[in-house]
């Protein structure tokens, strides 16, 4: 009996799960390994007693077919729902309602919420930080920051993280792969998850802004199925700003986006908590959508090979599962 390959992916955010999905539904055999404490990378949320705050990528659409379906797919598991935000935009001298026919979906009860369902019957290895993979004899070999080299060989290996990262991994065993990863530069983003007693008397949900510090605004707690005590806000700075701001200490930073926040018509909150995202956005995603050797055995997956979001994630590790399982 032919034994099924043996395949890691390195990365549980939306791609990864996505393409590991795909790959154990055709019977192969999967093994993801996560850096952080639980999966969904970008699509995170931050949770404490009184309340939680989607601090990462605040909602998705679905303007493709497939992840459509997908989509459905969650909203019958309960684990996605439509957002119906009041939507502004600020232009830098006066706020205009924004008129959208996008449907806008949130994770219930948070945005982690696809990625935890994706998660739950797939194998994932948790706080390990894959730091070095070479090949040898035709399988490939990863060593981590925790646990030193792993036992276990794999057939195939698939990248699904920022392209900082995965260029550091390629350098040495795929000098080609490495650079279609140095090809992308990313960049950083400041969030700030703030807490109210009370409810903000602000007239949207959801505030777009324009050639400002900061880059969008929500009403966190307005999202479906948010039952806490305290009203939360998030705020993102622009890209811009946050790569000029990156190596900031994160309390000089809060004071700058809150000062924002409150020439926007916010208010100073009773706590916040500020996150630096090192890898948020490209400067330029690329359009190619996955890119596999398959002399190598060996894959790369990501919302920065297909046009970002969290739709350009997901079918990165679609189409990378496909290419995978046709060679």
């Amino acid at each position: 009996m032919k034994t099924s390959p043996r395949i890691a992916i390195i990365g549980a955010g939306i791609s990864g799960l996505s393409c590991v999905t795909a790959l154990q539904n055709s019977g192969y055999e999967v093994t993801v390994f996560e850096k952080s404490k639980g999966v969904s990378g970008r699509i995170s949320t931050r949770v404490r007693e009184a309340w939680q705050c989607d601090h990462g990528a605040q909602y998705f659409t679905a303007s493709d077919a497939q992840f459509a379906v997908e989509v459905k797919r969650w909203q019958q598991a309960g684990v996605a729902a439509e957002w119906q935000p009041r939507l502004q935009v600020f232009d830098g001298v006066r706020f205009i309602a924004k008129e959208s026919t996008k449907v806008r979906y949130v994770g219930v009860p948070r945005n982690t919420a696809p990625a935890k369902f994706l998660a739950q019957s797939l194998n994932v290895k948790v706080a390990t930080t894959i730091n070095k993979i070479e090949r040898h004899h035709g399988v490939w070999q990863l060593s981590s920051k925790e646990h030193g080299k792993l036992m276990q060989p794999f057939d195939a290996l698939i990248l699904a993280i920022p392209s900082p990262q995965a260029q550091a991994l390629l350098q040495q065993p795929a000098p080609k792969l490495a650079g279609v990863a140095a090809g992308v530069k990313m960049r950083g983003c400041w969030a700030l998850m703030c807490r109210f007693n009370a409810a903000l008397s602000l007239p949207f949900d959801g505030l777009f802004v324009n050639n400002n510090l900061l880059s969008w605004v929500a009403r966190d707690s307005a999202k479906p199925q948010r039952n806490q005590q305290e009203e939360t806000w998030v705020l993102h700075a622009s890209s811009e700003w946050s790569e000029a701001h990156i190596e900031d200490d994160a309390e000089t930073v809060a004071a700058l986006m809150l000062a924002a926040f409150v020439k926007l018509g916010g208010e100073m909150p009773q706590s916040y908590t500020a996150h630096r995202w090192r890898y948020a956005d490209c400067v330029d995603y690329l359009e190619i959508g996955c890119a596999w050797d398959a002399d190598l055995q060996l894959g790369l997956c990501g919302d920065w090979l297909n046009g970002g979001k969290v739709q350009g994630a997901w079918l990165s590790g679609h189409l990378l599962a496909n290419q995978l399982l046709t060679t």
